[in-house]
């Protein structure tokens, strides 16, 4: 018997590489009862930072092992987007050492126990259904940390999903591509995010993809975010923007409300704050 427990341990430590986060689900599935985690747990081959979340490691759990846990281990179709991706890739003018909240996105949220861990990072969930249809494949697969790596691409399409480092430790992650990132933190506008923040981030983005731009806007569900993304894209004049056909992305019809006591822009019918050239 106890050479069966050992022999198990010791396909788990193949299994499941350090730092790994999965559920019980995943255990039992690889053949682990719960008697036995509960067995592995008191001797210290597991550690469990939440209810039905374990992992094989002594140090301190990190926001990027998990995130990278839910994309390889555990199969979730979440990415990193939104401001956390534009700052991971070096688009924010002011960088905290700390990470305090990590945006995700996905067409399914993620495990209750995300918000159970002992970490001082709080995940947002974005349903990215609401910007995007769902592509005939999930978003690409990132590989486990014991696999050989190579030379990654700087991103993958259809989708705007590329596959970056992981911060303070050496697994990979999924991001959404500046592009896609820029379109999800132009939908955070007014209720979550500032007229002048994005004003500035899009001020520094003098390097995007337009063959990339031009797809996620003919793809991309909301009025509100490309008429956003061209007022921006006016006022800064980056020279991608010559390359982008407007005539082919659906802008809809009638004025958008953005900002109270704003003014009207005249060009996309959207109100915004004075200040940002906005002509009444």
């Amino acid at each position: 018997m106890a050479k069966h427990i050992h022999g198990k341990l010791n396909r788990l430590q193949t299994e499941l590489p350090e730092g790994m986060l999965v559920d019980a689900a995943w255990l039992q599935a690889k053949g682990y009862s719960s008697s036995l985690r509960s067995q592995y747990v008191r001797a210290g081959w597991l550690d469990q930072p939440a209810r039905r979340v374990y992992r094989r490691s002594r140090g301190p759990l990190q926001w990027e092992q998990v995130v990278t846990s839910l994309q390889t281990a555990l199969d979730y179709p979440l990415t990193i987007g939104g401001r956390s991706a534009l700052e991971a890739q070096g688009y924010a003018h002011y960088l905290s050492a700390t990470v305090h909240e990590v945006h995700l996105y996905g067409p399914e949220r993620p495990p209750t126990w995300l918000a159970e861990l002992p970490l001082e990072v709080h995940f947002h969930y974005h349903n990215s259904r609401k910007l995007f249809p769902d592509h005939p494949s999930v978003p690409p697969r990132v590989r486990a940390p014991s696999e050989d790596f190579g030379e990654e691409p700087a991103s993958l399409t259809p989708g705007g999903y590329m596959i970056g480092p992981g911060g303070t430790i050496n697994w990979p992650l999924r991001y959404s591509s500046p592009e896609r990132a820029v379109l999800e933190l132009l939908d955070e506008l007014p209720n979550h995010e500032s007229f002048h923040q994005v004003d500035m981030l899009m001020e520094g983005m003098a390097n995007l993809s337009p063959r990339r731009l031009q797809e996620l806007l003919g793809t991309c569900r909301s009025v509100k975010v490309k008429r956003l993304f061209f007022f921006f894209a006016d006022r800064h004049q980056h020279r991608w923007l010559g390359q982008i056909d407007k005539s082919v992305v659906d802008l809809g019809a009638g004025k958008r409300m953005l900002v109270k006591d704003g003014v009207l822009d005249p060009h996309y019918h959207i109100t915004v704050p004075g200040d940002l050239n906005g002509v009444s």
